[in-house]
């Protein structure tokens, strides 16, 4: 009798960025739209230049995906870190928006592969939020206590579901049959509530920021957006805007230059009206519309080492990056590699890292850009001692850094 096929954990994960990318489009359909014209442009750009390929191919880069969600407290960033660790996904860096030039209120790291093989076979990502709501700056003690009280009542994820991810995650696979329905029901944990919104109680928690309203003002998570991974984002903005969608103001990120692409370049839609039921403080429940998921869009450059993180991080304050650019970065990969701000595998400048992370700048400028007022943060002085290794300990895992991982893999 033969073995049962069994499903190892990069297929587990494929499987799970196939089900969420398609269960997203049935959701919001300019989301297809995005992900259609994303492999238009990428077919017709690695057509037109010999080395479109020198940062993933293109299989690797017409599959990719990122997501992101966002929950409300350490109890529910502790059950994604299990859920996702199934997935052979791990929190690999530390990001503070609210220190963003537009602050919101959460703390955050990224779900990912860390193993270069695994990142070739498939790369998802999912960046995850946590509300933090022990600022002061934003949530008075009441407030918090409230808030608090409403997140301990609602349950993300079923504990059987949980305790199968720990088990996949223990064995490194899965047999194809129980992994398939595993997979189902994780895809299913992040689809979109119709449950009624308490209007009162949304409303309250959007005077502080909409991103609260839309962390703790509904009983469940979903996917916020998903992003493809484009090999040309200038074009594929332009595309999309020619098909009447309409495009946020500005791509996040480095300048376009002619030079090699660094880091991350991203844009999305505007998110959408979406339909919702709501119920008024009468208790009476009725339609109403709701903006908060859009499609977001990225193209990957070389990853920077911290010396290049520097450079890149002065030239992007100058308050004109793409006219000062060549001050702060050669034009060639083998003057990157020479000055020693980007990685190569084996110090080659033809073998890239591609950088697999985010840009707080960008996430926060994203966040932002979809949102119909800026967050207002109180003249306090911050003692929630949110910090990488608070993160850490919330979750009980070790987040990995990100330029250790670049360091190893170029070696």
């Amino acid at each position: 009798m033969s073995e049962p096929q069994r499903l190892v954990t990069w297929q587990l994960r494929a499987l799970f960025a196939a089900g969420l990318s398609a269960m997203y489009a049935a959701e919001v359909p300019a989301y297809g739209t995005l992900v259609k014209v994303s492999e238009e442009v990428n077919r017709d750009f690695v057509t037109r230049h010999p080395d479109a390929e020198r940062l993933g191919s293109l299989q690797r880069v017409t599959a990719e995906r990122h997501g992101a969600i966002r929950v409300g407290r350490p109890a529910e960033l502790a059950a994604v870190a299990d859920l996702f660790a199934a997935f052979g996904m791990l929190p690999v860096g530390y990001y503070d928006l609210r220190s963003a030039a537009s602050p919101i209120p959460v703390v955050s790291t990224a779900f990912r592969p860390v193993d270069t093989d695994e990142l070739a076979r498939n790369p998802f990502r999912v960046f995850t939020s946590m509300l933090a709501t022990r600022d002061a700056r934003y949530f008075d003690a009441g407030l918090r206590d409230r808030v608090e009280a409403f997140l301990a009542r609602r349950q993300l994820f079923d504990p059987a579901l949980l305790a199968q991810a720990r088990t996949i995650a223990a064995a490194g696979c899965c047999d194809a049959e129980p992994a398939r329905e595993f997979v189902a029901a994780a895809v299913a944990a992040f689809a979109l509530s119709r449950e009624p919104i308490d209007t009162a109680w949304h409303d309250e928690l959007s005077g502080v920021s909409a991103v609260a309203a839309h962390i703790a003002g509904v009983g469940s998570t979903h996917i916020n957006h998903l992003t493809p991974r484009v090999l040309d984002i200038d074009d594929l903005y332009g595309r999309m805007t020619r098909r009447g969608i309409t495009m946020i103001d500005a791509i996040q990120g480095p300048p376009r230059i002619d030079g090699p692409a660094v880091l991350l370049r991203q844009t999305s839609f505007r998110a959408l009206d979406e339909p919702r039921l709501f119920r008024c403080r009468d208790g009476s429940v009725g339609p109403g519309n709701l903006r908060v998921r859009f499609g977001e869009v990225e193209a990957r450059g070389v990853a920077l080492t911290p010396l290049g993180r520097r450079r890149y991080d002065d030239a992007m304050a100058s308050g004109d990056p793409a006219q000062v650019w060549h001050r702060y970065f050669p034009s060639t990969d083998a003057q990157l590699a020479a000055q020693g701000l980007a990685y190569y595998r084996g110090g080659d400048p033809s073998a890239p890292v591609v950088y697999e992370d985010f840009l707080p700048a960008s996430a926060a400028g994203i966040f932002r850009s979809n949102l119909d007022r800026d967050t207002t943060a109180a003249d306090l002085a911050d003692h929630s001692g949110y910090d990488i290794d608070w993160l850490a300990g919330a979750i009980g895992r070790d987040i990995h850094d990100p330029y250790a991982l670049y360091q190893e893999a170029a070696a």
